[in-house]
């Protein structure tokens, strides 16, 4: 059997290096806890950035999974299959939404919202074809694809990869002014987080949504919510935008979707938006897989049944109030919304997510001072006490 050390010899040796990982080797896992070939437990706080909202291998999405397996797996999009007009009405059902538009990975659904934003611009607002423009905010986060980095505003994922996509505009987060300013006859939409990820857990100040919805609807241009991280459940809402009450034109939706088992991601919008994509004007041979959709179903029925949101919201304040009674003076922030918390601390934060590791709790720093902490949402309070144990030992003292 090869060693944790072997393998991650061997993963450096033959992989390519767009990733660094943490040294630590996950060979298997359940619910909230991941174990490495020679045994060693840890505490899952990172939740493969909010895909596991409902922790490693829930046995009921394993079984809908193992049962559609024997059955078919894929089609592609030249038939119908048994199993995505399901996916389709729970996901509408869950959104408020009537049409769906399938695709794999996050990336890509934010790639479909921008196509469809461009084209309901030309096609509904009569923007002319090239010149439709696209408002996104600094240091956002919507993948890695050759378009959302050109208006990425992290240099380590831009340099060397030009030349860049036109028609974007970066204003900064939060900021209700910069938007209305921002806007023009050629805008048709305004891309955005509810809450920025991997700027480091940034919750906008409060009201901002609301009247991000106020200035869409009042210029004619689509108000369009990345909530691929934000998503199902994870901030004690089943959507982030749900905190203000208010609705997007489309959300962007993934990782929590695929209950943890394989990418499963969807724009959700109304028809009078999807509507604009016509017979080969997009697709994806793996978008809307039977496998896929029977798991995407049994997760968003998981979800709603057990009232994720509000154990999530629960469970995050009670997290959040162990972590603050923890006292170092390094420590600059502790912010966030229901399990999706972000501790920023006034140096970096590569130190003391070295201590969690030793200690056995997996995180991972972000925007180089702040730790993310996003537990799956099943995870217990018994878990909690336990892992909290181990944190506050971890930041004790200096760095």
């Amino acid at each position: 059997m090869l060693t944790s050390k072997d393998i991650i010899a061997k993963t450096e040796k033959y992989g390519a290096r767009n990733y660094s990982p943490k040294e630590v080797v996950i060979e298997k896992a359940s619910g909230a806890i991941a174990i490495s070939p020679e045994g060693k437990q840890y505490f899952d706080m990172l939740s493969a950035y909010s895909a596991l909202n409902l922790g490693h291998c829930h046995p009921e999405i394993v079984a809908a999974a193992k049962a559609q397996l024997d059955k078919v797996t894929l089609t592609s999009r030249a038939f119908h299959n048994s199993v995505l007009c399901e996916f389709y009405e729970s996901l509408c059902n869950l959104t408020n939404k009537n049409m769906i538009l399938p695709m794999n990975t996050g990336a890509e659904a934010v790639e479909t919202a921008i196509k469809c934003a461009r084209r309901w611009g030309n096609y509904i607002k009569g923007v002319k074809d090239g010149e439709q423009e696209i408002i996104v905010c600094g240091r956002n986060f919507h993948g890695r694809t050759s378009t959302i980095i050109s208006f990425s505003t992290d240099n380590s994922a831009r340099k060397g990869f030009g030349p860049y996509s036109c028609g974007f505009k970066i204003i900064p987060f939060g900021d209700i002014k910069a938007l209305s300013a921002a806007i023009n006859d050629n805008t048709v939409a305004f891309l955005v987080e509810p809450i920025q990820g991997e700027a480091g857990i940034i919750v906008p100040p409060e009201g901002y949504l609301k009247k991000v919805r106020g200035i869409c609807t009042d210029n004619n241009i689509l108000f369009i919510a990345d909530e691929v991280q934000t998503g199902f459940a994870r901030t004690g809402k089943m959507f982030a935008c749900q905190h203000e009450e208010v609705e997007p034109d489309i959300y962007i939706l993934g990782k929590a979707l695929g209950g943890g088992i394989m990418p499963v991601s969807a724009v959700a919008a109304d028809s009078s938006i999807l509507g604009v994509f016509d017979n080969g004007s997009h697709g994806s041979t793996f978008g809307g897989n039977p496998l896929a959709a029977a798991i995407a179903v049994k997760t968003i029925e998981i979800l709603v049944k057990g009232d994720y949101a509000a154990q999530a919201e629960e469970k995050g304040k009670y997290f959040m109030d162990k972590l603050r009674a923890i006292i170092n003076d390094d420590i600059k922030e502790i912010r966030g919304k229901g399990l999706l918390i972000g501790v920023e601390f006034k140096s970096s934060a590569a130190p003391y997510v070295k201590k969690l590791i030793e200690g056995g709790v997996l995180a991972k720093d972000t925007n180089r001072q702040t730790i993310r902490f996003a537990p799956p949402l099943i995870i217990t309070y018994a878990q909690l006490d336990a892992a909290c144990v181990i944190i506050a030992e971890a930041f004790s003292g200096k760095n």
